[in-house]
């Protein structure tokens, strides 16, 4: 007798696209919160794509994420699901940032031209949960209801009055209506009287659902999706909509755009989640959720601690020491450090916006800078000078480039490195080096097995990541 196929096909779709900024400095733009790892040993968006695998079996079929991000980590985003072993269907990438209700669009359009209809399940990837049963549990019965057409959010139990969060009002399964983040009185009465939940921002429906309700609601965002994803270009996993067509596509929430129309019109149920669910939204979430001292002082690195409560002290790069602290929150990177009280972290935003307009360098990028070969660590700079330890993959190589102002010394601290100077190639073992003349061609690569690990040395009147000239990218980069 053969074994019963599944009956419902699940699409777990992970909308990776946010800035992270409350997390800052240890999430930037160019490296978001989502790709950090905050606990264990993996990065909440590998948590986030392995919890829905656990929804497998023998009356489920989980198929392979569906991931939505921008154009400018689709590298992070392959490199993090090769670690965890596991490929995407498609890594759907955003030209430009329009909120959540068009990602979810591009999302289920992609499964709707797939042939098939399935249920979405859909996550931001930079969420905590520390009880996987429940919330498997729960996302199970949210699966039940969405194979009956409805569609299904989670709501989170309160644990505290939190005005951090948007809240729903449900009665039973029903839900009622969606509340905004409220004062700290309001948010008290909502838990005294119950009924009312936290919007995790999680929902459970058929792509066909979604997009029935999108065009009730918001038609021009349905069309000018549909715009955007008939125009798209496909080139291996990744999926890019048209830039001028999801341009003008109007940016909403998937809240504003339909969840908060539905109560009454449409049939929408909320799952409850108790299941240690945190989105991590600020310092002081990442403090809630750690693992705590006696005096409720929580440390991750280097840390020493000292005649002090409720403070948490994040060391990345050197010891970092706190004496008579109390509601603190202090972040050392090793290029900026964040000391704010607890109460006040997410104001850290109004940092991040002011490194904006100053056009300073800590607002987007670490000194530590990933790229899609490898990455590089700026150690060192002054007058007419910089120093970067490179690292690249092994068989990954930098682009064919030149530079109008500087010269640069490679010296090969592990690994082999074929290296291209002119109409030259040389190979290069550790402790060699060799010289790249100012304004030379010139490219790194990697032929080896293990990774390749170099010091550089720069020099000339102008250093700037944009003196660069690409011949040839693997990259598809200008």
């Amino acid at each position: 007798m053969k074994d019963k196929a599944p009956s419902t096909l699940v699409w777990p779709v992970i909308m990776a696209g946010g800035s992270g900024t409350r997390l800052w400095p240890l999430s930037r733009s160019g490296f978001p919160k989502q790709f950090l790892v905050l606990s264990g040993h993996t990065s909440l968006f590998q948590q986030a794509v392995s919890r829905l695998k656990d929804l497998a079996g023998e009356d489920i079929a989980v198929a392979a994420p569906v991931v939505v991000g921008n154009e400018e980590h689709r590298f992070l985003v392959l490199d993090q699901l090769r670690e965890i072993k596991t490929p995407p269907s498609a890594v759907l990438l955003e030209p430009v940032g329009r909120n959540t209700a068009p990602a979810v669009t591009l999302a289920a359009l992609q499964a709707l031209e797939s042939g098939v209809d399935p249920v979405m399940v859909v996550t931001p990837a930079d969420q905590t949960v520390t009880d996987q049963v429940a919330f498997t549990a729960a996302l199970r019965r949210a699966v039940a209801s969405a194979v009956q057409g409805a569609i299904a959010i989670l709501g989170v139990t309160p644990d505290r009055p939190e005005t951090g969060y948007g809240y729903v009002r449900a009665d039973g399964q029903r839900v009622a209506q969606f509340v905004e983040k409220p004062d700290a009185a309001t948010a008290q009465k909502y838990l005294a009287q119950g009924g009312y939940y936290w919007n995790a921002g999680m929902f459970v429906l058929k792509a066909s659902v979604w997009m029935t309700a999108l065009e009730r609601f918001r038609p021009d965002i349905a069309q000018a999706s549909r715009d955007a994803f008939a125009l798209r270009q496909t080139d291996a996993e990744f999926v890019r909509p048209d830039k001028a067509a999801f341009s003008v596509v109007p940016s909403e929430s998937v809240d504003y755009a339909v969840m908060e129309k539905c109560p009454g019109v449409l049939d929408i149920r909320m799952e409850p989640l108790d299941a240690g669910w945190n989105d991590l939204g600020a310092w002081e979430a990442v403090w809630q959720v750690a693992e705590k001292d006696a005096q409720g002082n929580a440390s991750v690195g280097d840390a020493m601690i000292s005649d002090s409560r409720n403070t948490l002290v994040h060391a990345t790069s050197r010891l970092v020491s706190a004496v008579g602290l109390s509601d603190v929150v202090v972040v050392e990177t090793p290029d900026a450090v964040f000391v704010s009280s607890r109460e006040k972290s997410q104001d850290v935003k109004n940092i991040v916006a002011q490194l904006g307009r100053e056009q300073r360098g800590e607002h987007a990028l670490h000194r530590k800078v990933h790229r899609p070969w490898g990455w590089y660590d700026s150690i060192d700079s002054g007058p007419r000078h910089q120093v970067k330890r490179i690292m690249v993959k092994p068989g990954a190589s930098l682009s064919l480039q030149m530079h109008h102002h500087r010269a640069e010394h490679w010296i090969v601290v592990t690994g082999t490195a074929e290296v291209t100077v002119g109409t030259k190639v040389l190979l290069l073992a550790e402790n060699q080096s060799t010289y790249i003349p100012l304004g030379e061609t010139h490219r790194l690569r990697n032929p080896g097995k293990v990774p390749l690990e170099i010091i550089e040395v720069q020099s000339g009147s102008y250093l700037g990541e944009d003196d660069i000239v690409r011949f040839e990218d693997t990259y598809g980069r200008q």
